[in-house]
């Protein structure tokens, strides 16, 4: 299931939007993280960077094959041999992975999906304890040159509440990422 108004635009004006590394060192991801895992890794836009960034293995999931197939390509592209990229439903299915299993979950550009308690309890039951999600999503701005509708794109506010509800605690409550993103980082 695609989360709500799923859909990329083509990589070039996708890349425009972010700064990936500068975006992962803010939402502090560790360079000694072992198991990082990427829910809608999209075209790789973070999935590479984390792999080119830690010493352990990042695991990208997306449901669309032509994502997957892009971050694959890249990764061979790279000769990364520290990520693992699989096509996954991961809303219906969730991510696979076992309990305490991974130190950082990415959830980038994702909690507008309908249920964003469910995406963010399955990161919480793989984490290891003081393991860490991080959290990117569009500001909550119409201006914006892409994000879904208003009508669905989170507030900081809700996403650090989801969090909470979650279990997470708060080590980053709000990081601006300019242009066009904001930030948080919960911890288990």
């Amino acid at each position: 299931m695609k989360t709500r108004e799923s859909g990329m635009p083509d990589e070039e004006r996708w890349k425009a939007f972010f700064d990936p590394m500068s975006i992962l060192e803010s939402l502090e991801l560790s360079p000694d993280s072992q198991q990082v895992v990427d829910l809608g890794c999209g075209y790789g836009t973070f999935s590479i960077p984390a792999a080119l960034r830690i010493v352990g293995r990042v695991y990208a999931m997306d449901i669309d094959p032509a994502m997957v197939a892009a971050c694959q390509q890249k990764s061979e592209e790279l000769k990364l041999t520290n990520i693992t990229i699989h096509q996954r439903d991961f809303v219906v299915d969730g991510i696979g992975l076992p309990d305490k299993s991974a130190d950082y979950v990415m959830l980038f550009n994702i909690l507008h999906a309908e249920n964003p308690g469910n995406l963010l309890q399955e990161a919480f039951r793989i984490l290891v304890p003081g393991g860490k999600v991080g959290v990117l999503h569009w500001n909550y701005d119409d201006s914006t040159p892409r994000g879904p509708s208003m009508a669905i794109r989170p507030r900081p506010e809700q996403c650090q509440a989801w969090l909470v509800e979650a279990g997470f605690s708060l080590t980053l409550p709000l990081v601006q990422l300019p242009p066009y993103h904001y930030g948080m980082v919960g911890r288990k």
